[in-house]
């Protein structure tokens, strides 16, 4: 049988002594000089290094567009841009995953909207579709005299997509579409001078 507290027993409180509480608040006292002197080793370097600027990378478009010509079988799309877009890729993607060869540049306008050109002369639904990473059609967009099929994805990419002298060309972007028809008009330019009209 345990023994069990009498009710008329006082209740024994422990106290501290003097040197204990000192050794007590001590311990707390030096784990937060150590927090302290950790976050200030961990934040210093973090606030002395200005915020890093996403870098440029504007590529020679034309210039590879040139090389890439032999393996395409045609002249890639390398359009004038207007001021202050840039290009920060150009490649030929043979078709090895997609059985589709295709001609890629991604483009970054002043306002840092990103829009992705992509080429062939080889479309099929199924690669369009996979472009266009499964969008839905939405409708027509008329741009430059052309009718672009309108494609909207579920993560509000939309994607331009139309036909040209039996070559297909998609604009994907997040940005604004009217900033989209910008390249598209470009497009249909480089496309008429390669054509010669």
């Amino acid at each position: 049988m345990s023994e069990q507290q009498q009710p008329d027993e006082p209740v024994v409180t422990p106290t501290l002594t003097a040197k204990q509480a000192k050794r007590a608040n001590a311990t707390v006292i030096g784990m937060l000089i150590a927090t302290g002197i950790t976050l200030a080793i961990v934040l210093l370097p973090v606030l002395l290094n200005p915020a890093q600027k996403p870098q440029i990378r504007d590529v020679d478009v034309q210039a590879i567009a040139a090389e890439a010509a032999a393996d395409a079988g045609y002249d890639p799309l390398a359009p004038e841009l207007p001021d202050g877009w840039t290009s920060n890729y150009a490649r030929w993607d043979s078709g090895l995953n997609s059985g589709v060869p295709a001609w890629e540049v991604g483009y970054l306008t002043p306002e840092w909207d990103f829009i992705r050109l992509t080429e062939t002369a080889s479309a099929n639904p199924t690669w369009i579709s996979q472009t266009t990473e499964d969008s839905l059609v939405a409708g027509e967009r008329i741009v430059g005299g052309t009718t672009w099929q309108l494609r909207d994805g579920s993560d509000g990419e939309a994607h331009l997509v139309t036909e040209v002298d039996g070559k297909t060309v998609i604009l994907s972007s997040e940005g604004d579409l009217a900033t989209v028809d910008l390249l598209a008009e470009a497009v249909l330019r480089d496309l008429a001078a390669a054509s010669g009209e």
